[in-house]
């Protein structure tokens, strides 16, 4: 049996290991994590059916899609406007990453918290209520008078998550957005506001007091045969937080935590491996920001 990773999700605010098929694995803090990629990294297709051609995509690129399956991907998707009658409730909500780092956002009612957890929101408030169209003239009315973005490059996010302040200074920044937002003019008529309540997610994402830590890398490529093993210690949004025991094999790892984006596993079949597996894929430094890096998808 095949085990193509599909990425990491959220079901019921608990990390999971997803596979093509609709399989799932558990993940629990504090227990080894270790797999092998195998073979070529596959187009996972689009809006759950499977690529017709079974295309081979790069281990560099974005997301495990080939050209075609994008494009139908993005026909349908709501962030790109595909929908605009969708009947469903939609949320206006505040994602807070880290001091000073807060996005403003809309998801589905239906979904809950889960698009928090997906994108890595150590905290979050809703603002608002109501049909899709309302809820997204709302985001950008709120987007351009608070000063906030619509989206946040994840390699921002994994640079602020390593030093993080307390619960208080968390809430406290989100109650303050939210009292600047509820007073402003030109909401959406058909949307509601919704009472503050900040919602912290450090707990689920196994963040202690301060933060993951100080990461030594970034894992964004594997490559056939390549491993990465080690204790899993946190996880937020994509990324996978692992204490590496030493030295890879191939001299390419070394001890101390490693941070794996997980979106760059999907499409690729994966094997275990154990610890002594150590690190044999590139490990990029966490530096700067580079223009368009790591952008969000899929809002919705």
């Amino acid at each position: 049996m095949e085990w193509r990773c599909a990425g990491l999700g959220w079901p019921g605010g608990e990390p999971v290991l997803r596979w093509q098929g609709g399989r799932t694995s558990a993940l629990a803090y504090g227990r080894t994590v270790g797999f092998r990629a195998v073979g070529e990294r596959r187009c996972v297709g689009a809006r759950g059916n499977p690529c017709p051609l079974r295309a081979v995509v790069p281990a560099r690129a974005g997301q495990a899609r080939c050209p075609e399956c994008a494009r139908l991907d993005r026909v349908f998707s709501v962030a790109a406007d595909g929908v605009p009658d969708d009947p469903r409730t939609y949320r206006v909500y505040l994602a807070w990453f880290g001091s000073g780092l807060v996005k403003v956002g809309i998801t589905a009612e239906e979904r809950g918290a889960v698009r928090l957890l997906e994108q890595g929101a150590v905290a979050f408030c809703w603002l608002g209520r109501g049909p899709l169209m309302a809820a997204r003239r709302t985001e950008e009315l709120l987007r351009a008078a608070l000063g906030v973005p619509d989206r946040v490059p994840y390699a921002r996010k994994r640079a602020v998550r390593g030093a993080l302040p307390g619960w208080d200074e968390r809430a406290a920044e989100l109650a303050e957005l939210y009292r600047r937002a509820v007073v402003l003019e030109g909401w959406a008529e058909a949307l509601e506001r919704v009472a503050f309540e900040a919602v912290d997610h450090a707990a689920a994402f196994g963040l202690g007091p301060g933060g993951a830590g100080a990461a030594r890398g970034v894992v964004r490529e594997v490559a056939d045969g390549g491993a990465v093993a080690g204790r899993l210690v946190a996880a937020a949004g994509p990324d996978l937080y692992l204490e590496i025991a030493g030295a890879g094999e191939d001299g390419s790892g070394g001890g101390g935590l490693l941070v794996v984006d997980t979106r760059a596993l999907v499409g690729w079949e994966l094997v275990g491996a154990d610890t002594e597996a150590g690190v044999t894929v590139p490990v990029e430094g966490l530096g700067p920001v580079a223009r368009g890096e790591g952008e969000q998808g899929g809002l919705f």
